[in-house]
């Protein structure tokens, strides 16, 4: 079942079958000997427990990924999220993350609100329940335009501080001065309107098509968003619970808040301090979880190993629930990108998650009473994020 991607191409209900049954050997094999201590809750509350609740697969659409107007020449495949959803579900699991753009609803918000009526639907259907996550890669196109997506372009007016194709990555200066406008406050649209509340907006379009539905679990703020100074803890925390105190007037399911990138254990610019960490989680911690990524075997004395304990330990001492919302085994290599920019690529070669190091990793969940898991990804498309 695991694979750094699943490309299904058309027509899925005959190729999904034969592409798949090799990669669901894996994980599948794992519920032989750990799947029983598996239970179903829908609402994790603050504290951990033993057993991980929630266990599945981040995943890729259409319309809520596409962020150009011009698409994939590969065709999206018939029945997608109908036979989908049945391998996940006959596979044993019970979760999904599905990964949304903001970018992707200005891009064409009237086929972006009806698909994801289409994936609440058959999750219904199959008993699945899902994360709707408000996902950022590299910040924007508009910074990265081969790589980056998420925050839509109006939100960039501001040409010279983070010129076009400058680079959204934590390491590129626009980035940078970018997310510092955004933890001050100061991020408007073209047209002056406030970016935090732009963003209010853009979630609850989200949370009126999905709230109602049986599979609906709760709603991602923000995939990891970057800090840059040490003062910006506490910012991100204000923002944290600005989101919270305005998404609480229209629903009660559980919000789930970020880890920040890049994640540097010594540098002190940032100082990723637990007394830090803390400071961006929201005052109000009525049902919220803590997402992380690993992308990596957390063996003994390995930076995962280290990343990993730091944000359980952040999660131990606030009880708030644990979430790793992505995870893998990857190896990345730096080159040029098209705009001749150093970007790190996963190296496909050697990126290759074997049973073994994937019973290893779920196994390090369920002893670190993580609340839920979402294995990266489910994808009809190569995806090389």
């Amino acid at each position: 079942m695991i694979a750094s991607n699943f490309s299904l191409h058309k027509s899925i209900d005959s190729k999904i079958v034969l592409y798949v049954v090799a990669q669901f050997i894996i994980i599948s094999s794992l519920f032989s000997s750990i799947a029983p201590d598996y239970v179903n809750k829908v609402n994790g509350q603050v504290g951990h427990q033993k057993d991980v609740s929630f266990i599945g697969v981040d995943m890729k659409g259409l319309y809520t990924s596409t962020i150009h107007n011009n698409r994939s020449s590969i065709p999206f495949p018939d029945n997608y999220y109908n036979d989908s959803f049945k391998l996940i579900t006959n596979a044993g699991m019970n979760h999904i993350r599905y990964v949304l753009y903001w970018q992707a609803y200005e891009n064409d918000p009237i086929s972006f609100i009806g698909e994801l009526q289409t994936v609440a639907s058959f999750a219904d259907k199959w008993g699945l329940h899902v994360i709707y996550d408000n996902h950022q890669f590299h910040t924007s196109s508009w910074l990265d335009p081969i790589r980056g997506s998420g925050f839509p372009p109006s939100l960039f007016s501001d040409n010279a501080s983070y010129p076009y194709g400058s680079g959204g990555s934590p390491a590129d200066p626009s980035a940078s001065n970018w997310w510092t406008k955004w933890w001050n406050h100061t991020i408007t649209d073209n047209k002056g309107v406030d970016g935090w509340n732009l963003q209010i907006g853009f979630l609850k379009k989200v949370i009126n098509t999905v709230e109602n539905h049986n599979s609906t679990l709760g709603y991602e703020i923000l995939n990891e968003p970057q800090i840059h100074n040490v003062d910006e803890w506490k910012k991100i925390g204000k923002y944290n619970t600005f989101m919270v105190n305005e998404l609480r007037k229209i629903t009660n399911k559980t919000l789930v808040f970020d880890m920040t990138i890049p994640v540097e254990l010594h540098n002190l610019k940032i100082n990723m301090t637990l007394e830090n960490m803390a400071k961006l989680l929201p005052t109000s911690r009525d049902n919220i979880v803590f997402k992380i990524s690993l992308y990596g075997i957390p063996a003994a004395g390995s930076y995962q190993e280290q990343k990993l304990n730091l944000l359980a330990a952040l999660t131990n001492i606030t009880r708030v629930p644990l979430y790793i919302g992505e995870w893998n085994d990857v190896s990345r290599e730096e080159h040029i990108n098209g705009e001749g920019q150093v970007d790190n690529e996963i190296n496909q070669a050697v990126s290759d998650l074997n049973q073994t190091d994937a019973y290893i990793m779920t196994k390090k969940f369920k002893d670190i009473g993580a609340w839920g898991w979402a294995f990266w990804n489910w994808n009809y498309l190569p995806d090389s994020t």
